[in-house]
């Protein structure tokens, strides 16, 4: 019976995606996804010609990302002119849902080795910038009645409905700051990065950690959606540049290629919800995966919620009742930034190399997306 492993997973550091100071904003897009997809190759010693595919993720398709920058990026890597790639958008869960894609390739046989992963730079390609002016919804905005908001008011109505105070985000936010700084100080992305060479030389660490942030700092900035809300700035994610990929095979496939796998893509499921409250997805995404996978809260030992922003997480806290020590351990988008493409399979990657430090049996993801929707995912380590 086949089944689908993850061999390896890697990302690039993550730059503050700001044309003035992103470490990665004179860096083309394609260029960066190639090189991460290069290093994971040549790390793990694969061959280019053994990948049939390329799944990657990208939110923003338009100029440096468009054009089917799956395939630019696949070309740009090196990978043999025979490997075709395609680009998937489910917004910000779109490398995640590549990576669902990869593992249902060759869990039918139509693939043996797949790369999934996804790219944003945000420094060039900036959030939005494939709408402009356009009305992307059409009679969609009849159906619910031009109540359609956009994020920011979602965070701010998902933290009126759970009764998500402005300190207890912001202490959700000092809190990712504290963890990732720690990480990054004890070199525990040490696994999951790969150098990335620029203009101004290589890269090899975060840029948008605050080690000095906390409660009180944050607690002097404005809110930014409204005048009397709770989100602002600080406890939302940040804007990045980055991209990540995961190498996804069978076990009888890594046998051939002498690879040993992290883990085994246990459970997939996505989930769609009320667009208006559009950010409550990973709610409803937690409960049906861990149904799919005869699962409970406890079996989890490692949970990776993406902060999109703080009251997501909050949210989360109370809809399911799971342990905030065991969640973003390492800290989140609000420390580490959410180059949106890129932050499905970021993420799967610090969850996967975590678990296998750890010796964790079981982690589970889960992000949420614009329009309304949830990816979530379930790995078992091997």
């Amino acid at each position: 019976m086949r089944d689908a492993v993850v061999i390896d997973a890697v990302r690039t550091p993550i730059g503050v995606g700001k044309p003035s100071r992103g470490q990665f904003s004179g860096l083309h897009p394609v260029d960066l996804g190639g090189q991460v997809v290069s290093s994971l190759l040549s790390r793990n010693q694969i061959e280019a010609r053994a990948v049939e595919d390329v799944i990657w993720g990208c939110v923003s398709q338009v100029g440096e990302q468009s054009f089917n920058i799956g395939r630019s990026t696949a070309l740009a890597a090196g990978l043999p002119e025979s490997t075709p790639g395609v680009t998937v958008d489910r917004q910000c869960g779109s490398s995640l849902q590549a990576l669902a894609f990869a593992a249902a390739g060759v869990l039918a046989g139509h693939a043996d080795v797949v790369i999934a992963g996804g790219v944003e730079v945000m420094s060039r390609v900036p959030m939005f910038s494939n709408i402009n002016d356009a009305d992307p919804y059409g009679r969609v905005r009849t159906r619910y009645e031009d109540r359609l908001v956009p994020q920011g008011i979602s965070a701010e109505l998902l933290a009126e409905r759970y009764q998500l105070s402005r300190r207890y985000l912001d202490e959700l936010s000092a809190t990712s700051h504290e963890r990732a700084a720690a990480a990054q100080r004890s070199g525990e992305f040490d696994d999951e990065i790969v150098p990335v060479l620029t203009d101004t030389g290589e890269v090899t660490t975060d840029q948008g950690i605050r080690p000095d942030t906390n409660v009180g700092t944050l607690g002097n900035l404005r809110p930014v959606f409204r005048e009397d809300g709770v989100v602002t700035a600080g406890n939302a994610s940040q804007i990045s540049d980055g991209a990540a990929a995961l190498l996804v095979t069978t076990s009888a496939k890594a046998a051939e290629l002498g690879v040993r796998p992290i883990a085994r893509i246990h459970s997939v499921t996505t989930v769609g919800v009320d667009p208006i409250l559009m950010l409550h997805g990973p709610i409803v995404a937690t409960a049906k995966i861990l149904d799919r996978a005869g699962l409970s809260l406890d079996d989890i030992g490692a949970f990776e919620i993406n902060e999109a922003f703080a009251s997501v997480l909050g949210a989360w806290y109370a809809a399911t009742g799971a342990s905030p020590a065991r969640t973003n351990q390492l800290g989140g988008a609000i420390a580490l930034g959410h180059p949106l493409g890129a932050s499905g399979a970021r993420i799967a990657a610090t969850l996967l190399h975590r678990m296998r430090r750890t010796g964790t049996k079981y982690g589970l993801e889960a992000i949420c997306e614009g329009g309304g929707m949830a990816n979530a995912m379930v790995f078992e380590r091997l």
